[in-house]
């Protein structure tokens, strides 16, 4: 007979790791989407995601003939990737301005993947990685998976999102062996400065620690200059990642890429060990890598989509927000997202539940990207437009 009760949970949860010891019952708002959900009223979603669900327009031809290329019938296994896709990957950042060797690119099936060889090659078990907030919950699961201990550094709002470089270095420990940043973040939408890069390189190269820079959302600023990638740093040892899930609006494709950069030594070495990490799982598929350079000249149509729809959908944003006094939105530089600041009368999640059932309104709460205090709501700016102002406005007709 199998355990039940207290005594037959607990032999089973000694089992298990306790890496993985996560708390997975559900939270208040995933309890009310699915109550709202089993309804039949399907709420207006703001927190939309995935491209592929979001009303754009692909060239479903070119992509298929990508998956098609005569040679995925042989096998060539290479740790860090084909040539030809690396070289795809090196002519990307080729066109933003930066010079990158296909023998310092090392292929993955997802960003997720690449943090997980970074990691592993950085640190033993309790060793430490600095990690921006707000930003993206994921990381937390990543860490976990990999055994190392987040540290989070403050972001800071004043007239725009700033670094709290004090808080990071304040932050950093004996066993800290990398700085992540996100650029532009997920969800602020705020891109390092070049000042802000010159600051980390003083603290990572003076302190034998790497810069882990997430640029998932680079091409999409709102600026008219294009951002610099951090591909080309040099100053500090730099791992720089992205991939076809953002850049291409195509993340069943499973193709990420990390790219090394820094001092030479540091550099050859960490290359020689993540070239034994990512032989030892020879994860990405070759159909996918021979597809690589077709599918990233996808990149500019959808690109040119998502950027007019975020333009739209900030300009009704706006234009709801200016009829009212009570919410506003924080500046956004790039990316998907828009940060709404609302009275802190209630907590953020009581806020999104009570919006959720009166209003038939999904919207992420600032707690689940680690926001500081109450009184923030973050909307996705890759809703279909007409969902988005009717959203918006349910949103603000509650205050």
């Amino acid at each position: 007979m199998a355990p039940v009760g207290a005594f037959g949970a607990a032999i089973i949860s000694c089992m298990f790791a306790q890496r993985t010891k996560w708390n997975l019952a559900s939270n208040r708002l995933s309890e009310a989407l699915a109550r709202h959900r089993a309804s039949g009223r399907p709420p207006i979603d703001l927190t939309v995601s995935n491209p592929t669900e979001a009303g754009f327009v692909y060239d479903g031809e070119s992509i298929l003939d990508a998956l098609r290329h005569p040679d995925v019938l042989k096998y060539h296994p290479d740790p860090q990737g084909l040539p030809a896709a690396r070289r795809a990957v090196a002519e990307y950042y080729s066109q933003r301005g930066a010079g990158v060797s296909i023998e310092d690119i090392v292929l993955t099936t997802s960003t997720s993947e690449a943090y997980s060889f970074v990691f592993r090659m950085l640190c033993d078990r309790g060793d430490e990685i600095l990690v921006p907030a707000p930003s993206y919950p994921l990381f937390d699961f990543l860490a976990d998976i990999q055994d190392v201990k987040l540290l989070p550094y403050r972001l800071f709002y004043d007239h725009g999102w700033q670094i709290d470089f004090r808080a990071l270095k304040d932050a950093i420990t004996a066993r800290s062996r990398a700085v992540i940043v996100v650029h532009p973040n997920n969800p602020t939408g705020h891109f390092l400065q070049p000042r802000d890069l010159q600051e980390l390189n003083a603290i990572c190269s003076s302190r034998n620690m790497t810069l882990i820079a997430d640029e998932v959302f680079l091409d999409f600023g709102l600026q008219e200059a294009p951002p610099f990638t951090c591909t080309s740093n040099r100053d500090a040892l730099t791992f720089t990642m992205s991939g076809l899930s953002k850049i291409c609006g195509l993340p069943q494709m499973k193709m990420a890429w990390l790219v090394a950069s820094g001092p030479a030594q540091p550099k050859a070495e960490a290359l020689a060990r993540l070239d034994v990490i990512a032989d030892t799982f020879l994860s990405v598929s070759a159909p996918i890598q021979l597809a690589t350079p077709a599918l990233l000249k996808q990149q500019g149509n959808f690109q040119t989509q998502v950027k007019a729809r975020v333009r739209e959908n900030l300009a009704d944003l706006d234009r709801l927000l200016r009829m009212q006094t009570t919410c506003s939105r924080l500046r956004v530089e790039g990316g998907w997202y828009a940060v709404l600041r609302i009275p802190a009368t209630q907590a953020d999640e009581d806020c999104a539940i009570e919006l959720l059932d009166g209003q038939s309104v999904y919207i992420h709460p600032g707690h689940f990207y680690n926001f500081p205090g109450e009184g923030y709501l973050v909307a996705s700016l890759i809703v279909p437009p007409p969902e988005f102002a009717e959203g918006i406005k349910r949103l603000l007709s509650m205050f």
